[in-house]
């Protein structure tokens, strides 16, 4: 919308072509731009173009007020001691955009914050990374997004590394549930590499159980049952892996009946939330 409406124009380095020199380009572009979104994750530290060439680049401009520079927060990583530590990140509270339950609501959020950023008055257009009807590229259209396609073995990754957050996830949980809440104790039980339960007593009696799984009946997924000795084929929820345009996520079968919940685009974090709740509910 910020867009449509001829508030930004944008510019990313896929945007340059063959033939094109990339570090003068990019150090061009820094230079024109009204705003640098920095999209900070492990792999952005770790280069160390971007780190040593592009950020000081941006920080000079903007500490000297001739840009503004937002970290946006994609991964968690160790970003606070770096030159832009002392920023406001985007999303809220530099929160990173995959420790949200829904990757929407994360971008959303970051749209609102650059939205917030812009100047109140000024030019017609405020460009990203350019200045607005540049010769240099002409009139182009902004629709350049192109699908991405997922493998299976993305896919399975995907499931695999969703399943391992989760477990981890409910392990932590029930500790702290422990460690906050007189007369708790829970039994936790890693059975096998895609298997996991979880049991939750108040003052010796049996509040909640559950039984997560890799895998079940209804094919590639995670299930949950509120019995802890269920044979697979029982569940009272599944989690699906499905794909848009641009990345993977979880997506709940809904049967669970949280309505809020079951037509999100869930994270590692929001699919964990989604099951953790399912059984926290009965001691709530």
């Amino acid at each position: 919308m910020l867009m449509r409406q001829g508030l930004i124009d944008a510019w990313h380095d896929r945007r340059i072509m063959a033939g094109d020199e990339f570090e003068g380009r990019i150090g061009n572009e820094i230079d024109r731009a009204d705003i640098v979104l920095l999209l900070v994750s492990p792999d952005f530290l770790a280069s160390d173009y971007c780190y040593d060439v592009e950020v000081r680049r941006a920080m000079d401009r903007h500490l000297a007020g001739e840009t503004r520079v937002i970290p946006v927060i994609l991964r968690p990583c160790d970003w606070h001691p770096a030159p832009f530590g002392k920023l406001l990140a985007a999303p809220k509270d530099g929160k990173p955009i995959m420790s949200w339950p829904d990757l929407d609501e994360a971008f959303l959020d970051v749209v609102r914050m650059i939205r917030a950023a812009l100047p109140a008055s000024p030019r017609h257009e405020l460009s990203i990374g350019k200045k607005p009807n540049s010769v240099e590229s002409g009139p182009r259209s902004s629709n350049l997004r192109l699908r991405k396609d997922f493998t299976e073995a993305d896919r399975d990754k995907f499931l695999e590394d969703a399943f391992a957050f989760m477990t981890k996830f409910f392990e932590n949980s029930l500790a702290e549930l422990k460690q906050r809440n007189q007369g708790i104790e829970f039994r936790f039980k890693r059975i096998d590499a895609d298997h996991f339960t979880a049991v939750v007593y108040r003052n010796g009696s049996a509040v909640s159980r559950c039984k997560i799984a890799l895998g079940g009946t209804l094919g590639r997924g995670i299930t949950f049952s509120y019995n802890d000795q269920a044979a697979d084929g029982s569940i009272n929820e599944s989690l699906a892996v499905q794909a848009d345009s641009q990345g993977l996520f979880l997506k709940a079968l809904g049967m669970a009946h949280f309505e809020d919940d079951k037509d999100k685009h869930l994270t590692f974090e929001g699919a964990a939330e989604y099951y953790w709740a399912m059984f926290i509910s009965r001691l709530q």
